[in-house]
């Protein structure tokens, strides 16, 4: 199975590379600099998507690639419709010990980048290997509509939960079992939706707690 093992890259402050009109036009640099990473992108067109990177403090190259874009870099995300400038990039990142993630060419590719829904720090990936690029697009609308942007609220008072209880709660096995049995995400959705993130808060420490 292609790209069977999934994971999520720490890329904050790593330099990442992006490379090719489609894969600016399919926003790739967009989700990298997301993610905290000082992206450089690297095409000639679509023009006017290289402006609002640059507008954003991107590192813009209006070119084709050349050797030696790649030194430095943590990962690259690519595309060439010349498989001799695929397989030049795809050379220059193993050489360099760089992931890179070639668009619809499995063979020079390192990683599949997922269809990602954000709600805060909160981020649903979805992946079908790289056999359906519309699938996974298609699923991650789907889920938008299910997650909404009330899961990063609910995301920061789980993490408050954690934080306040964490000191009575040392054990990591008797943690895991209180939060298995306390954490109740239907209700915690409601609470925040109806602006009562402050009492969803208050209900979930004391179930993680009150009985101690």
């Amino acid at each position: 199975m292609a790209f069977g093992y999934p994971i999520s890259l720490e890329v904050s402050d790593r330099v990442a590379i992006v490379i090719g009109t489609v894969s600016i036009a399919l926003g790739k640099g967009d989700g990298l600099v997301e993610a905290g990473a000082k992206v450089t992108v690297i095409a000639p067109e679509p023009l006017e998507h290289l402006d609002v990177l640059a507008a954003h403090g991107v590192h813009v190259l209006a070119r084709g690639y050349e050797r030696g874009d790649l030194e430095g870099a943590f990962v690259c995300v690519a595309s060439d419709p010349d498989p001799a400038v695929r397989a030049a990039i795809a050379s220059e990142a193993r050489a360099r010990n760089v992931l890179l993630n070639m668009i619809d060419d499995v063979s020079n590719s390192d990683w599949a980048a997922p269809a990602i829904v954000r709600r805060g720090d909160l981020v649903l990936a979805i992946s079908t290997g790289g056999r359906s690029p519309s699938l996974a697009r298609r699923l991650r609308e789907e889920l938008e509509e299910i997650f909404g942007t009330e899961w990063a609220e609910a995301l920061d008072i789980l993490e408050a939960a954690r934080s306040e209880t964490l000191p009575m709660l040392p054990k990591f096995d008797e943690r895991a079992v209180r939060w298995s049995e306390a954490l109740d995400t239907e209700e915690l959705i409601v609470l925040v939706r109806e602006g009562r993130g402050a009492e969803a808060k208050v209900r979930l420490v004391d179930r993680l707690v009150g009985s101690r």
